[in-house]
Order: structure tokens, then C-alpha cells, then sequence
């Protein structure tokens, strides 16, 4: 015992210090399990495994700095264009750092758009309205057709369209031509001040979303235009750093002035025609595919025809043509179960062809639509479009991620179509998460206000990644691109060396950007 201390002091202190000692130790094996927990899951997302360069690490910095700023600043004002409708959100967007960098970023390519919603509907209506011989007529429920022709088209029936009226001859009769193009704009698009109210329900602004393509048919499908048309959205995609792009086309026919009407071998064709000279004037620019689809509204020996067709088409451009796909909306149309008997058709004549069905683009859990899922699954596809309905199905899910299937994730459609609202309730999140294979797509930009594929990996990043996805979820998304697109091997090696060689360009200026 001490001098002049109370007994058993000693003996105090040192049980106070075992307490001490374990309730630190327990402090520290709880942060060390925390740790442990935190770094699995980053290592299970999408691109976790990815390790980064010392200037990827820098120019990684920069951006996560931005967008932290930016999440800091959504929670503030409550305003965070991912839970926003799109159209509401597309002027923040535009504003944000965030943005301007993933504009430059070399996205490799576009997976899931479909033929002629690419490109902005502007040009159709600044540039396609303003040429000579343009005809313009309503049909009964006051929906505008365009045709070309000289002197004029075909008399229509009055049950079809009024009589054709020349809209340079029209322009000239109006008072304010500007207000004119802006209502024709409003006809090309969905946009539109207040979504809520005016697509108030998903048969509203699919009702709309079908008939913005009659609308713009007879455009598009002019052969001057069509030619055009397709150089004009590469270079759109081009100068958002997209270098390849497989298209759902359904080759409705195109026309002459005079009438004549092409068949889908030319069509097929002139695709390629004008990549080539595309390519020639594009440096990086590796190309596009052609994935020949068919409206899922039909019966089932009509889409026993299309397999047919694509299976001659795939025969005569092996290298244009990829596959074949069913199009349109899921909920209301045909399931592939009730195409089985088309869809086997190729397996039955030992006819390899690549499926790349739209699948599980709908909220109905259990229905038949739904059950594309499944199907897309046995019957092999490349890929499937959208999958929104992929978490809710964990044997597909797990199957599908064994035979390396990814799903193309299409924020701005899924949003707009009204599958989900704020998009960080996403089910794509979940699937970035664990990290199954996905690709970031826009779908049919043009009729959304978007261009390229920048504002749907804006929405990707910062709404269905959220904090926690950073560059490495972008190079894992940009290399996925080329991975899982319908490039033959020597065709993907030539793709990813151009893609690098734009990604460490990319990635040098991100890292040298400042503070």
C-alpha cells in the first residue's frame, strides 16, 4: 500500500483501465468491421474491382469534389434534377459542372437508341420542313402527315388526311412563321412545360410517344432526308464522344420524289454507305450496327415473317446487320411467349441469330409482360432492353448475370414513360450495387430534349450511383459499351484501343483542371 493513499487504490485504477482498454478495443473492432463492410460493397459495385491510374486517382479528386459540392447543394435547396421530371430538371442539368465533364467524357457507345428519335427534332423542323416539294395534310383526329412529292402526292382518301397542302407555299401566307416552326416543334416531341398534368397517365404519354413517329414518317423516310438524317444524328452523337452505335431500325420503306420505293436491302445498305463516309471525315469514329426489329403489336405470323427477313438480312450483311429485336410497348402488346413459335424459328433451321430483346420495360409484377424476362432468358439474348423489372426476378437475375447478360439501362425513358419518378428509386440501383453488368443508354433522345448520351449518364451517376459512384463506375460503364456491343472481337480490340486512347486524354485534362 502507498503512503498516505486509500487501500485498494491500486487495484481500483487498474480495473478502470481494463474498462477503458476494452470499451476502446470494442470502439476500434467496430470501426475496423464498419471499414471492412463499406470497402466489400465498394468492391461489389459496378467498377469496384477497377484499380485507378495515379492520374486517374487526380482527375477522380476533381469530379467527386463537383459532385459532392452539387449533392451538398440538391439537399439544401431540395432541388436535385434526378428526382426531378426531366423536363423540369434539363436547364439545371445544363448548368452543372458535373454535366460538362461527362459531355467530354469518351462515353464508347450508344446500345440501345432507336433509328430516327436520334437526332434533335430541331433539324427536322429548321432544316427537312424548309425543302423544296414538302407536303403537309390532317387526318381526321388532327394529327399532322408530311410527304414529299412534285408536283403533288396522291389525292388522299378524306377517312386518311385532308387535302396536301405545300408548306413553303403555306409559310409564306403566315403572319409570324416562328410560332408556326414552335407548334411544329411541340408535334415532334414530348416536352412540355408541366408533364404531370399533361401525361397524366402511362397510355397518355405512350399515346403520344407513338404518334410523334407517324408524325414524322413521311420526313424521315424521304430518301434525301433519310441519308441526311443518318449522318446528321452520328454527328450528334460524334460530338458528345460517342463512337459506335447499334440501331433498332424496323426499315419501313423509303421513298424518291417521284414515288419509287426502296426495299430494305437498300436501306440496309445507304446505313452503311453513310457511316463509311461518316467515318472517313470522323477521326475515332468506329461505326454502327443495324438490329432489325419489328412492332410487338403484331400477329404472330407477321413477326414469323420479320424473323425471316432478319435472318436474310443477317445472311447478306453479316458485318451491318447484328440481330433482331421486337419494339414497342411491352404492356400492351405481345409477349414473347406468344411469339415463341416465330422466335424459334432460327434454332429450328440451325440459323444462328442474335436476339436483343426489349424485356421487363413495365411495373406490372407477375403479369405475362412481365415473364419477357424469362423468356429473354432462354431464348438467349444478347442483351436486354431496359430489364427495369429484373430485381424483382432473382432466378433471371442470377442466371442471367452467369451468362454474362446486361441489361441497357435508359434513365430519361424510364422516367419520362413514367416507370419511376426520382430516379434514385431506380431498380438499376440495386444492379449497380452488386455490380451486374449494365450498359447506359438514351433510347430515343430527340423526343425527350436530350441529345447524345450525356444527360442519361448525368441521371446515372448522380441518381441511380448516387454518392458513392465515382470514375470508376463511369470507365466500368464506358468499357461495358464496348464490351457487350455486337463488334466482332478484332472490331472490339480496335474500339477499346481508340476509346483509351480518348479516355487518358480525357482523364490528363480532368487531372490537370483546378481546384
Amino acid at each position: 500500500m502507498s503512503a498516505g493513499g486509500p487501500p485498494g487504490r491500486p487495484a481500483r485504477l487498474a480495473l478502470l483501465l481494463a474498462v477503458v482498454m476494452a470499451f476502446f478495443c470494442s470502439a476500434a473492432s467496430k470501426d475496423e468491421a464498419r471499414n471492412q463492410l463499406l470497402m466489400r460493397e465498394k468492391m461489389m459495385r459496378l467498377g469496384g474491382r477497377l484499380v485507378l491510374g495515379k492520374q486517374e486517382e487526380l482527375a477522380n479528386a476533381r469530379l467527386m469534389a463537383l459532385k459532392k459540392a452539387e449533392m451538398a447543394q440538391a439537399m439544401k435547396t431540395q432541388k436535385f434534377p434526378p428526382s426531378m421530371h426531366f423536363f423540369q430538371a434539363k436547364n439545371l442539368i445544363e448548368k452543372s459542372e458535373v454535366f460538362h465533364i461527362l459531355k467530354k467524357m469518351p462515353k464508347g457507345a450508344a446500345l440501345h437508341v432507336h433509328d430516327f428519335s436520334i437526332l434533335s427534332m430541331d433539324w427536322l423542323v429548321k432544316n427537312v420542313t424548309y425543302r423544296p416539294h414538302c407536303h403537309f395534310c390532317f387526318t381526321p383526329k388532327g394529327a399532322l402527315q408530311f410527304k414529299f412529292a412534285y408536283p403533288t402526292p396522291p389525292t388522299p382518301r378524306p377517312a386518311e388526311c385532308s387535302e396536301w397542302i405545300l408548306l413553303e407555299k403555306y409559310r409564306r401566307g403566315l403572319q409570324n412563321v416562328t410560332e408556326f416552326d414552335n407548334s411544329l416543334l411541340k408535334n415532334f416531341t414530348l416536352m412540355t412545360e408541366n408533364p404531370e398534368a399533361t401525361y397524366a397517365d402511362q397510355n397518355a404519354v405512350w399515346a403520344k410517344f407513338e404518334a410523334i413517329f407517324f408524325t414524322i414518317s413521311g420526313l424521315v423516310y424521304y430518301a434525301p432526308v433519310f441519308r441526311d438524317y443518318v449522318f446528321q444524328a452520328l454527328e450528334e452523337f460524334y460530338q458528345d464522344s460517342v463512337l459506335y452505335l447499334e440501331l433498332r431500325a424496323m426499315l419501313f420503306p423509303v421513298y424518291e420524289l417521284n414515288g419509287m420505293v426502296h426495299n430494305r436491302e437498300w436501306s440496309v445498305k445507304t446505313y452503311k454507305e453513310v457511316a463509311c463516309m461518316f467515318a472517313k471525315k470522323h477521326p475515332g469514329f468506329i461505326g454502327i450496327k443495324i438490329i432489325y426489329s419489328d412492332h410487338r403489336s403484331k400477329d404472330v405470323s407477321l413477326i414469323m415473317e420479320s424473323v425471316r427477313t432478319a435472318m436474310v438480312l443477317r445472311a447478306l450483311f453479316p458485318r451491318m446487320v447484328a440481330g433482331f429485336d421486337l419494339v414497342g410497348r411491352e404492356d400492351t402488346g405481345h409477349s414473347l411467349y406468344d411469339y415463341k413459335e416465330a422466335l424459334m424459328l432460327p434454332a429450328s433451321h440451325a440459323v444462328k441469330l442474335p436476339y436483343f430483346f426489349h424485356a421487363g420495360e413495365t411495373d406490372w409484377q407477375g403479369t405475362s409482360v412481365d415473364r419477357n424476362l424469362l423468356d429473354a432468358l432462354i431464348l438467349n439474348s444478347t442483351r436486354i432492353g431496359h430489364g427495369f423489372a429484373l430485381s424483382k426476378h432473382p432466378a433471371v437475375w442470377a442466371d442471367s448475370w452467369k451468362k454474362d447478360i446486361p441489361i441497357e439501362v435508359c434513365p430519361i425513358s424510364n422516367q419520362v414513360l413514367k416507370l419511376v419518378s426520382d430516379l434514385r428509386n431506380h431498380p438499376a440501383a440495386v444492379l449497380m450495387a452488386t455490380g451486374y453488368p449494365m450498359v447506359i443508354s438514351s433510347d430515343d433522345p430527340a423526343l425527350f430534349g436530350a441529345k447524345g448520351l450525356s444527360y442519361d449518364f448525368y441521371e446515372a451517376f448522380m441518381g441511380i450511383g448516387g454518392m458513392v459512384a465515382d470514375l470508376r463506375t463511369l470507365k466500368q460503364l464506358a468499357m461495358n459499351s464496348i464490351k457487350y456491343s455486337a463488334l466482332l472481337d478484332m472490331e472490339k480490340k480496335v474500339a477499346m484501343k481508340t476509346w483509351e486512347e480518348s479516355w487518358n486524354k480525357f482523364v490528363a485534362d480532368l487531372a490537370r483542371r483546378p481546384n
